[in-house]
């Protein structure tokens, strides 16, 4: 017996040291293209170069990232499947209430936050709407008549505008797309008021003319956006709390030094000056963090979303 829990032990070690010796999964729960998928393919470049073995983004699409959620909390947990996570690893567990597959912190091993999405408001170019106060007057003048888009119930852009009408007081119809792309197409065709975008490529569009850009949801004005004001500066302190987050956890019972290495190896990443540009361009604020502090952060959003979704009386579809 002791020797075999001699043989086990340096077994576990001999892996730990040797970690990772062949490819890496990192899941994505939404499709090729997306923000997400682009920032952790960004990510997994750099984290190839320095383990040493190739990491491969997997698309596991559908029912607002949980496909891909359920396909690694299933997975050994070994350190070599890995989840690029968003809003939805919270928000879905919330929505779901006593039904929920999944538990995001006891299900899952943390390994590190990756960056933060901020959101800009926007209205048809021509839009009578030129601030967030006209948005509020129009709001509070005609209940319901004020509409914004989303990629989907409890996305980004859903709660965000969610959050706003519970803040201001006001009545807003909330109309689902599936997909960012076709809800934009909708709000540059005036037939949706608004929409609460992630900061990926929508500047050319402002630029152009076919959109405004009412304010931003960082703390302080954007680079890409100057002249936009803040949601702080438009009346609505602490918005930018709520900007979706996307970091990187494993299944459940990842062992230490695997943790360790992975979390470098993302660290390193975030810290190379060519990865920080290339996200800042995509409109992301990186944001590296030990497991504990991920944990703690993870904990912090779930009672963030928690608060806005009982509120706004947002429910599962």
């Amino acid at each position: 017996m002791r020797l075999l829990l001699s043989l086990i032990f340096f077994s576990g070690v001999a892996a730990a040291q040797t970690f990772p010796d062949k490819p890496v999964r990192m899941v994505v729960g939404y499709s090729a293209g997306g923000p997400t998928d682009v920032i952790a393919r960004v990510i997994a470049q750099d984290m190839t170069a320095s383990l040493g073995q190739s990491v491969v983004v997997e698309n596991k699409t559908g029912a607002n990232g949980l496909i891909g959620t359920l396909e690694v909390k299933k997975a050994a947990p070994d350190g070599y499947t890995l989840l690029m996570f968003t809003l939805s690893h919270n928000v879905n567990a919330i929505l779901m209430a006593e039904k929920k597959p999944y538990d995001p912190l006891a299900d899952f091993t943390p390994v590190t936050m990756v960056c933060t999405l901020p959101l800009v408001l926007v209205a048809k170019g021509d839009s009578p709407v030129n601030s967030v106060t006209d948005l509020i007057s129009q709001a509070k003048a005609q209940p319901g008549q004020v509409s914004y888009a989303s990629a989907g119930n409890g996305g980004s852009a859903h709660l965000a505008a969610a959050l706003l009408a519970t803040l201001s007081k006001t009545q807003m119809t909330h109309v689902p797309f599936r997909g960012n792309a076709p809800a934009l197409t909708e709000v540059m065709a005036g037939r949706v008021t608004f929409m609460f975008y992630p900061m990926v490529g929508i500047a050319e569009q402002v630029s152009q003319k076919r959109l405004k850009a009412l304010a931003v949801s960082t703390a302080q004005r954007h680079a890409d956006y100057p002249g936009v004001p803040t949601m702080a500066e438009s009346g609505f302190p602490g918005f930018e709390e709520y900007s979706q987050g996307l970091g990187v956890v494993g299944p459940r019972g990842v062992p230490a030094a695997a943790v360790d290495k992975l979390n470098a190896a993302v660290r390193a990443s975030l810290a190379k000056p060519e990865t920080r540009t290339r996200l800042a361009a995509l409109g992301a604020v990186t944001q590296a963090s030990s497991p504990q502090e991920l944990t703690a952060w993870l904990k912090q959003d779930a009672e963030r979303w928690a608060r806005v979704i009982k509120a706004a009386g947002v429910k599962e579809e």
